[in-house]
């Protein structure tokens, strides 16, 4: 199978460190930014590595930049270079494309552009450490919807030791369990402790909920609310 291929234009903080993950991940990745300092620094991590103006539509054709799966924008300091590397992407077809956004107007500017994913690393940030903080027995959040989550949550002490079907969580909090993450306390040959994972994927009405597991849980962000506590 061929290997992606992604450009990440922009190498601040977070284009550097998309590009590096990328990698990791086994794809090919192009990386430019017009410093040459930083494309210097991460030459021996990426496939290969430019210095190059994004505003300049020529110097982005010659980087084969139209050949990527994906390219991700990510352009810090002035917005407006940002947008006109955008639309030289658009234009030079690329199937999809991605921009880290550094306000709510660059994000709609972004999405005018019918670019495929718009990132808002600051506030997507801050929004999750509100929840780690504010709802600590969460584990994992996603946005199914704007009222319809998915959420890993610690099981509440009032549902240890009953089975799915006598827990009530449906009825009370008016979500459904979709998965169940036990983990198990152990002893190690060598005598440590540890824990050992075990994932049910279709729970039954008459599995058990213990003290450790991690419930896997979808509904109205509402009822979700109720359930965090």
């Amino acid at each position: 199978m061929k290997k992606k291929q992604f450009a990440i234009i922009g190498l601040g903080t977070f284009g550097y460190n998309v590009a590096v993950e990328l990698v990791k991940k086994n794809m090919q990745v192009l990386a430019i930014d017009n410093d040459s300092e930083i494309v210097n620094r991460i030459s021996r991590f990426v496939t290969q590595a430019l210095v190059a103006d994004a505003t300049d539509e020529k110097a982005m054709e010659d980087a084969c930049v139209a050949d990527c799966d994906s390219v991700v924008i990510s352009i810090g300091g002035s917005i407006e270079t940002s947008i006109l590397s955008t639309l030289i992407v658009k234009e030079l077809g690329v199937k999809n494309v991605i921009v880290k956004s550094s306000s709510c107007w660059h994000s709609k500017v972004a999405a005018k552009l019918g670019v495929d994913t718009v990132v808002y690393p600051e506030f997507e940030m801050a929004k999750k450490l509100v929840d780690n903080i504010a709802m600590p027995n969460v584990l994992e959040q996603i946005e199914l919807s704007k009222d319809y989550n998915l959420v890993e949550v610690v099981a509440p002490k009032e549902i240890w030791g009953k089975t799915i079907k006598n827990s009530g969580v449906r009825s009370n909090y008016g979500v459904n369990i979709i998965a169940v993450r036990k983990r198990i306390p152990i002893i190690n040959d060598d005598g440590q402790s540890d824990i050992k994972e075990e994932v049910n994927m279709m729970p039954g009405p008459d599995d058990e909920i213990n003290q450790n597991d991690i419930l896997v849980v979808i509904g109205p962000e509402k009822s979700l609310t109720k359930l965090r506590g």
